[in-house]
């Protein structure tokens, strides 16, 4: 893939969030559209975590600020606990705004310098007036992530490291309950040592909160450690949707299996298998016709150029797009020419 499709979706009653042909478009002028997110469906259950994962580019983020209406969206559908926010506006988005919560990739810029720590964590109570009771629900949130509640409240954002800043971010999001939290990238701006440790925060809130996440990282191996399922996206399309271990164990998709490649193995005696890609990613203001992974793809045929692959299952719970997957008898034929690699056209 790159392709289009639902047949990865569940029923809507099964699912508290549901994305459907979500279309997201900027004009860049002259009228030129950068195409950052392309007719791309998924859903996420109750207390589910799905991790989407692709490389810098793609449109996870942008994903992301759609479904929580900080990105406009061009068209289709983003069904919240049975409320399509594509067509909420006004009184009525901001009424389910305190349900969704955003954790940003930047800890550090994403708290203001000039505040206090409480001030900080407060400021959503403070929005919808619910500052009864509010020190107290303050403190047990930031006790849940690992601060001091009396250290912590009378400081401002320099006095904390990047992780502490992150579990501040973590406790702003969590003080009006919600029930789904969409993390952006959030311990790619940290240290390796302190991912873990923030990774281990979210799953402790995860189960203590009764949260949904989204979770998205460019990551595969951090993902794979905190997914219920997986969604690999590609210059704004889905490629495939499927459980952590069976992605990681049987990849169906080239893109997927060339980002496998690339997680460092830490045994120098072990030389991973890896899928060259050939080419740069090409650009979103015109994206290659048919399937747009074509033009980097080892196995792009002639059919991949006029045809965009459709998601389909090739293996429970094992959702792929593309003409011919890494997964099953299907192979590129012999007697198809090639795609020039590189070529858009």
């Amino acid at each position: 893939m790159a392709g289009t499709g639902t047949a990865h979706l569940r029923p809507e009653g099964d699912v508290l969030l549901r994305v459907e042909d979500l279309r997201v478009e900027f004009p860049s002028g002259r009228g030129r559209v950068v195409h950052a997110v392309s007719d791309i469906s998924f859903d996420i259950a109750p207390g589910e975590t799905l991790g989407l994962v692709g490389e810098s580019g793609c449109g996870k983020s942008t994903t992301g600020k759609a479904i929580m209406r900080l990105n406009p969206i061009t068209s289709g559908r983003v069904v919240f606990d049975g409320r399509d926010l594509a067509k909420l506006s006004g009184s009525e988005l901001r009424k389910v705004r305190p349900e969704l919560q955003m954790i940003f990739q930047d800890p550090v810029s994403s708290i203001n310098p000039r505040r206090r720590i409480f001030d900080v964590v407060a400021e959503p109570l403070k929005v919808w007036d619910r500052m009864d009771g509010a020190e107290e629900l303050i403190d047990r949130v930031l006790d849940d992530v690992g601060l001091t509640p009396e250290i912590a409240k009378p400081k401002r954002r320099h006095e904390f490291s990047g992780g502490q800043c992150q579990r501040i971010c973590i406790a702003r999001a969590l003080v009006l309950d919600p029930k789904l939290i969409i993390c952006d990238e959030p311990v790619s701006a940290l240290d390796v040592s302190v991912q873990a440790q923030i990774l281990n925060v979210l799953e402790d809130m995860k189960e203590r909160y009764g949260l949904t996440m989204m979770f998205i990282a460019h990551d595969l191996a951090v993902v794979k450690n905190i997914s219920d399922r997986v969604a690999v996206m590609y210059l704004g399309k889905m490629c495939e949707v499927a459980s952590p271990d069976d992605l990681f164990a049987r990849p169906a998709h080239p893109y997927t299996a060339t980002l496998l490649s690339a997680i460092p193995i830490p045994d120098p005696d072990v030389v991973p298998s890896a899928m060259d890609l050939d080419g740069e990613l090409p650009s979103p203001l015109d994206p290659p016709s048919g399937c747009r992974f074509r033009t980097r793809c080892p196995r792009a045929a002639e059919r991949c150029t006029t045809e965009e692959p459709l998601v389909r299952e090739i293996g429970p719970n094992h959702y792929v797009a593309c003409h011919f997957p890494l997964v099953g008898e299907e192979a590129p034929p012999e007697a198809s020419t090639p795609v020039e690699v590189g070529s858009q056209q």
